[in-house]
């Protein structure tokens, strides 16, 4: 069965039928770096981007923050360390050694860890394990993050080890400060 779909008339504001999208469905973008399946867009809702993620072992996106996006990320299976606050230090290289003013640390997250972003909060992502692991990411405002993640995925198709500089100015026209380096394999 395929994804059910609203009249092709309609316009995102102007859906009026809902959206099923059964397991393995959605508009799939894969490189060796990375897995994305978008799930809901922005030519369907106004509210948030929906798509699942596949990261792979030793992928850290190293932490960033969005200046105008909210994020929500939904651990489905695998083991990620997650953060989402801000430190006391922003250490240039590596923050699975940061701390929060109230303490918080990184945590290794599993299958049902939430973990909500607001704008502006620094967070990262990253597979430790010889495993790939699956989340769920609600991001808002759409459709920014489905073109970042479009042109993101590019530039990791286009063979060899990712184009820094062209990630550098693709964060930079997409609102994102990235604090610690991504990587795509374990150091």
């Amino acid at each position: 069965m395929g994804a059910l779909s609203a009249n092709s008339a309609n316009s995102a504001t102007k859906v009026t039928d809902g959206l099923v999208v059964p397991p393995g469905q959605g508009r799939r973008l894969v490189t060796h770096a990375h897995e994305v399946t978008f799930k809901v867009t922005g030519d369907r809702t106004t509210v948030g981007s929906v798509f699942e993620v596949v990261v792979p072992p030793g992928f850290d996106v190293g932490a960033h923050a969005h200046a105008n996006s909210e994020e929500l990320f939904y651990v489905i299976e695998g083991e990620l360390e997650l953060l989402a606050f801000e430190p006391r230090t922003r250490t240039p290289d590596n923050w699975r050694s940061w701390e929060s003013a109230s303490g918080a640390r990184p945590v290794r997250a599993t299958a049902g860890t939430v973990a909500h972003v607001p704008p502006g909060c620094p967070h990262a992502f990253a597979n430790p394990t010889d495993t790939p692991a699956r989340m769920l990411v609600q991001a808002a405002p759409p459709p920014a993050h489905e073109r970042y993640f479009e042109e993101l995925l590019e530039i990791f198709s286009a063979g060899g080890p990712p184009d820094l500089s062209a990630i550098a100015a693709l964060r930079e026209r997409y609102d994102i400060q990235q604090i610690t380096p991504l990587r795509t394999a374990a150091p």
